[in-house]
């Protein structure tokens, strides 16, 4: 039996194309699984099979666990009693007693025969897809085997993969036997079923589409830094050439747009805007919002926005069709767009300057003349004014040195005054705080720092929202909400 035993294994090998060593490894997980039937309980069998003679061995095993942890006697055993046999055994060792080997002529039983076919199933389905993936394609080309629930199980060689319904194009009629290409999303090697995740909505799929088409990307004499779609209507991409000899724009359109047609076609009509990519973020946004032409732009660093100002007749075209357009130029360059006419950017900047104006006459106490002034050279708060560089100050005209000093000695003085007022402000938080049962005052001081003054306020916060906003972690913060909220149900 043991020579037949390596023949089987052999033949397995051969067959499925996978290793003797997994072939092994599923005949002993088959033997274990006879094995156990021996016995009552749900105990734990080894078997362990020589390579060479074919020979095998069957071991009932314990492992060990502190002796108030033990749950399962079928299959652990205490550490005091562990060390009764040996001495040198420690926590997650194991104890294994031999056991009469089974007749592998016996195991016939289909359990053990399915036990061995699955594993070198899923042998051989992960080696294909360890075969797929060193070759390192994004691009996955094939055709539909069949449809299930809206998605498209996709043949590609020996290797499947699944084109989920969020991930078609919409309105994309796709139907089994078309041939369909797509970018390898993501590998899930939990799933059942295909592992490979296709997409052709994700803005990785264009970008393979142009490097398909495009030599010169291959070359690295032209980058794709960034695109933005709405599948199957629009999209953008930005293209940047690492040779000054090179138009990167005509270069990605190709002779009578041709390689830029290829890649609409390929996108169920999706138009495509190729935009030149800049390193300044202004310059970038202007390319992206073509063929809108932009007036002027703010950039608010802080935020991470910008206001773009366009005239009147433009502003439409800048927008887009439900917001398309700028929706698009806002995703392609990372910043939050503001589209606005030229009327409303100097509505809001009056709006501002008049805030900023009552700021500057309340808390440093000078009129309005001054405070236009401050506002004119381009101060914006009073940390600018009581930190920025005194020679900086003393280049306003308007200013002479001693209503410098003073303007200064005075943002400074209103500066610690409110900085005072907070702290005594947040210590009377802390107390509130801390009259909460299991509160210490590192927690006391982050939930203030946060906004959470009171005990009212933790109290109305969802678990979730107390862990993002304070990084807290689940249990903590659970117990502290539930803390909070203990008045209000003995209220009830």
């Amino acid at each position: 039996m043991n020579r037949e035993m390596l023949m089987l294994v052999d033949a397995l090998s051969r067959e499925k194309n996978v290793a003797k060593d997994i072939v092994f490894g599923a005949l002993e997980l088959a033997l274990a699984s006879a094995t156990k039937k021996r016995f009552r309980d749900e105990v734990e069998v080894r078997v362990e099979i020589d390579r060479n003679t074919g020979d095998y061995s069957s071991f009932r095993r314990w492992q060990v666990v502190e002796d108030a942890e033990v749950e399962f006697p079928p299959h652990q055993i205490g550490i005091s009693e562990a060390h009764e046999r040996d001495p040198n055994l420690q926590v997650n060792d194991y104890i294994e007693e031999p056991l009469e080997p089974i007749e592998f002529g016996r195991i016939g039983a289909q359990a053990a025969k399915q036990v061995i076919l699955q594993k070198i199933r899923d042998a051989e389905r992960e080696q294909i897809l360890n075969d797929f993936l060193l070759r390192k394609e994004h691009l996955v080309t094939g055709a539909i085997k069949r449809m299930e629930r809206g998605n498209a199980i996709i043949e590609s060689g020996r290797v499947e993969a699944v084109l989920p319904k969020d991930q078609m194009i919409p309105k994309e009629n796709l139907r089994t036997g078309d041939r369909v290409r797509a970018f390898l999303h993501k590998v899930d090697r939990q799933a059942r079923g295909p592992q490979l995740i296709l997409s052709r909505t994700a803005n990785e799929f264009i970008v393979k589409l142009f490097e398909l088409e495009v030599p010169e990307i291959e070359e690295g004499l032209l980058e794709i830094k960034a695109a933005a779609r709405d599948p199957g209507v629009r999209a953008k991409i930005a293209v940047k050439s690492n040779d000054p000899r090179l138009d990167p724009i005509g270069t990605c359109v190709g002779m009578r747009g041709s390689r830029v047609q290829a890649v609409t076609q390929e996108l169920a009509g999706e138009r495509v805007d190729i935009i030149l990519w800049n390193a300044d973020p202004a310059t970038f946004v202007i390319n992206a919002l073509a063929p809108a032409e932009v007036t002027s732009i703010v950039v608010d660093e802080d935020s991470h926005s910008m206001d773009v100002v366009v005239d009147e007749e433009q502003l439409a075209q800048a927008i887009g069709r439900g917001g398309q357009n700028v929706r698009l130029a806002s995703e392609l360059t990372g910043w939050e767009l503001n589209i606005m006419t030229v009327q409303d950017a100097e509505s809001k900047k009056e709006e501002e300057s008049g805030k900023l104006r009552g700021l500057f006459m309340e808390k440093l106490d000078v009129d309005q003349e001054v405070a236009d002034i401050l506002i004119e050279e381009g101060f914006t708060s009073l940390e600018e004014v009581a930190y920025v560089p005194l020679n900086e100050m003393l280049e306003i005209e308007a200013f002479d040195e001693n209503t410098v000093n003073e303007l200064r000695a005075r943002a400074r003085n209103t500066l610690l005054t409110e900085a005072i007022a907070t702290e005594e402000h947040m210590e009377q938080d802390l107390e509130n705080l801390m009259n909460l049962e299991g509160m210490d005052v590192e927690t006391a001081r982050l939930l203030a720092s946060k906004g959470i003054n009171t005990t009212e306020d933790l109290a109305d916060l969802a678990v979730d929202e107390l862990t993002e906003l304070t990084g807290l972690d689940e249990e903590r913060a659970k117990d502290l909400i539930m803390t909070a909220r203990a008045p209000l149900f003995a209220e009830e």
